[in-house]
């Protein structure tokens, strides 16, 4: 039996921050950058895509820095323009500025899927997600599409095309400069392939 695609997605994480090199949490649009290290990767990123020779019909974008910065690296290897969307990060209110493992020690791994102050719960953070992406399909039936984006949402999608738990979310590694595939059908999505770092 053939399935009928609808959209195929490459999600791209961003190249390596200060902040991400260190675990912190941040949601702060602005700041950090790439650093050095992010850019190499994001060039790495480039060279397998271009290897592949696969067209993408859109490139789109979180709207944080690093994402942004990401985004327009790959767009001028392609030549093509960035779409800037709606999709930040979560909100973390008071965890912003910590380090996952300072997280992790003050209420262990469940913390991560508790609700900060000031800040957005896990289950609205994974909805907002999960109706972008819906949205992204609806709008781009019969493409490929490129999102460059932070590594939590992308864990959130796969979360989603895999009907995950929040519990096992956070267990999935996704590196800085890591690519993840999936395609959407009309009920249903398959994960190409997760986190993969070019060489």
């Amino acid at each position: 039996m053939i399935f009928k695609r609808i959209c195929k997605i490459t999600f791209i994480a961003h190249g390596a921050t200060v902040h991400s090199l260190e675990g912190i949490i941040c949601d702060t649009l602005k700041y950090p950058k790439l650093n050095e290290f992010g850019e190499e990767e994001m060039e790495k990123v480039c060279e397998y895509l271009e290897k592949r020779g696969v067209p993408y019909d859109r490139i789109y974008s979180s709207p944080a820095a690093c994402c942004t910065q990401s985004a327009q690296i790959i767009a001028k290897m392609f030549k093509r323009k960035v779409d800037i969307i709606d999709f930040p990060n979560r909100n973390h209110g008071e965890w912003n500025g910590l380090s996952y493992s300072e997280l992790f020690d003050n209420g262990g791994p469940s913390a991560i899927t508790g609700t900060p102050k000031n800040g957005e719960s896990f289950e609205a953070f994974n909805q907002r997600v999960s109706d972008s992406i819906d949205k992204l399909v609806n709008s781009n039936k019969g493409n490929r599409i490129i999102i460059v984006t932070s590594p939590e949402i992308i864990q959130s999608a796969l979360a989603k095309a895999l009907n995950l738990p929040p519990e096992s979310q956070f267990k999935m590694l996704i590196k800085t400069g890591s690519l993840t595939q999936i395609s959407y059908f009309e009920t249903w999505s398959s994960v190409i392939y997760s986190g993969y770092v070019p060489l």
